[in-house]
Parts: structure tokens; sequence; C-alpha cells
């Protein structure tokens, strides 16, 4: 096995959970905001929407001549409850709304993942499903959990790394695409674009 110089990871969010995922998997990316107007896209579906939303933010990212010869990968979650694409919530009235249609039931959190390769030009995208079941938070902790503000912050109104954890009884599929990125996608992303994982874990010295 020959050494080679370990490419340039950038990611296209400024999610501190997905930077911090990434960082506990071995990797040790630079984080640039896309910018992108999130409320300019629209899809006929939530996991559609998540899709293009990740697309886009990675392709404004990998067209800036700053991160030419990275690999640059976009996220986006979305929480499909009824067909309905839920993000973050505008304010604290729609938290507490979205908490008390969620309780007590399940909801699909769709995360789009999009890998650009700036060198070659290449880029691939999929899209990966986590099924989410609610518990049933008093009308009281709801209004305790809003009041936090970290509902305000997160796709769905929640998060399985802080304090809504114990208001989710459990899901079906990866627990990082709930928090923000699913690892084992992001490594057949990078599998299709001929870029093994492990090729891009850090040394002690970064």
């Amino acid at each position: 096995m020959t050494d080679t110089p370990r490419r340039r990871l950038v990611l296209a969010s400024q999610s501190p959970a997905r930077l911090q995922l990434l960082r506990q998997a071995g990797l040790a990316p630079e984080v640039v905001v896309s910018g992108v107007d999130e409320d300019a896209v629209s899809a006929p579906s939530p996991a559609e929407l998540a899709l293009a939303l990740a697309e886009a933010k990675a392709s404004v990212v990998a067209a800036r001549p700053d991160v030419m010869g990275a690999l640059v990968i976009g996220c986006d979650s979305v929480l499909d409850l009824d067909g309905q694409a839920l993000g973050k919530p505008a304010d604290a009235e729609e938290a507490t709304a979205r908490w008390k249609a969620m309780r007590g039931r399940a909801g699909t959190l769709q995360t789009g993942h999009c890998v650009w390769d700036t060198a070659s030009g290449r880029h691939t995208s999929a899209v990966a499903s986590t099924v989410v079941r609610f518990g049933e938070p008093t009308d009281d902790e709801i209004a305790r959990y809003v009041a936090s503000g970290e509902p305000l912050h997160v796709a769905g109104a929640f998060t399985l790394d802080g304090r809504s954890a114990p208001f989710i009884d459990g899901i079906d599929g990866d627990h990082g695409n709930v928090i923000g990125i699913s690892l084992p996608l992001i490594r057949r992303l990078l599998a299709e674009l001929h870029v093994g994982i492990t090729e891009l874990w850090a040394t002690p010295t970064d």
C-alpha cells in the first residue's frame, strides 16, 4: 500500500451536527456555506426536495474557484409527515404546533446527499430515509422544549442528539441520517466516484 496525498474535503453545510459526525468518522472537512435560498427550491415530494436542496448546495460550493480539486459534500434534511415536507419551524408557535401534531405518530426523516468531485467534474447523489417514532410528550414538556430554542434550529423541530431525544421512542434506519448525515451512504457515494473513505481519514496531526 502506497501513501497518496489526502484529498481535500469540503462540507457545504453550516450544520455543527454534520461536521461532528464526519469528524467522529475520522474525516477533517472544511466548512463552506453555500448560501442557497432554500425557500426558492421546490420539488414534488419531501424526498425529492431534500435531494434537490443537497444538490443545489453542493453544486454552488463546487463551482467556487477556491475549492477546485476538492470533494464537496452537500446535505439537506426534511421530515416527511403525511407527505408534507417539514424543515426548520419558522417560530416557537410553529414548533409547538408541529410537536403536538407529531406526538404519538411516526414520520420519515429524508436526507438528501450529494458528493461532487471537482477534480473530475463528476457528482452523484441519493436520499437516505429513516422512520422516526415520536413519543407522547405532555403540553408542558413541549412548551419547555420549545422555550429551549433547540427546535428552531433543526429540521422537523427535533434531533436525536439533543433535548428532544427523550421524546423519541425509536427509529427504523440510520440514526446518523436523523442527526444530519448518513455515513454509510456517504461511503457508497464516494465509492461511485472511485474514492475510498479510508483515503480521506485525517492523521493525528490534522
